[in-house]
């Protein structure tokens, strides 16, 4: 799927819409661009993507609304979000609003490919769960196909392990996966210990349960 996949980009931004393009195509993908999010809800229409990227900021309709009305019609479309704000409480938001993952700017390549393939991956488990009648999402904002990649990755590579190390190790983003722990953490299936070390803020590890 990731070599034929198609990427949704919907972005304001004439500059940014580019370097997204020449991005996915490098990468072998298809692509397909909006400059707004009403033209973007038409495209998903239209072009029936695999992935979509939506910027945050946008006017007429904004990512968080475009967001809500695509999973609203798609419940295991991959949704990533383009922001400069790496505010936990903003990423909250969206991953209760539906998006899947996000990606920061400025834009990076490496890691915007690495997050594209594995929301490609997550999206193909959403999509087995739907045909199966399976639950895609557990509560508001966590899939269990996510879960499943983060839990996967733990039982691989037991812990503690620092959030840090299970980003780079699934290719998730920080926020994505400091929602997706917390509730592995509230439902006891991950056990998180602190370490004060010499300076700084204490540093939460992780480990299954």
């Amino acid at each position: 799927m990731a070599e034929t996949a198609k990427i949704l980009v919907v972005d304001d931004d004439a500059d940014i819409r580019f370097t997204l393009q020449e991005i996915c195509r490098f990468a072998g993908w298809q692509v397909v661009v909006a400059s707004n999010g009403n033209q973007g809800l038409e495209m998903f229409h239209a072009e029936i993507p695999d992935l979509v990227i939506v910027d945050y900021h946008m006017p007429e309709m904004d990512g968080l609304a475009l967001v809500r009305k695509i999973r609203e019609q798609d419940v295991a479309i991959p949704i990533v979000v383009l922001t400069v704000d790496e505010r936990q409480s903003l990423a909250d938001g969206f991953l209760a609003a539906g998006a899947n993952d996000f990606a920061l700017k400025p834009i990076k390549a490496p890691d915007l490919i690495s997050r594209i393939k594995v929301n490609l991956k997550i999206s193909r488990l959403q999509r087995a769960l739907a045909r199966n009648h399976q639950e895609v999402y557990v509560v508001k904002g966590i899939s269990n196909a996510t879960l499943k990649v983060i839990n996967d990755f733990l039982a691989e590579h037991p812990g503690p392990l620092s959030i840090e190390e299970i980003t780079a190790g699934v290719n998730l983003a920080y926020q994505t996966v400091h929602r997706y722990l917390n509730h592995l953490v509230e439902e006891g299936r991950v056990q998180m210990e602190c370490d004060y070390g010499r300076v700084g803020r204490p540093k939460h590890r992780y480990f299954l349960s």
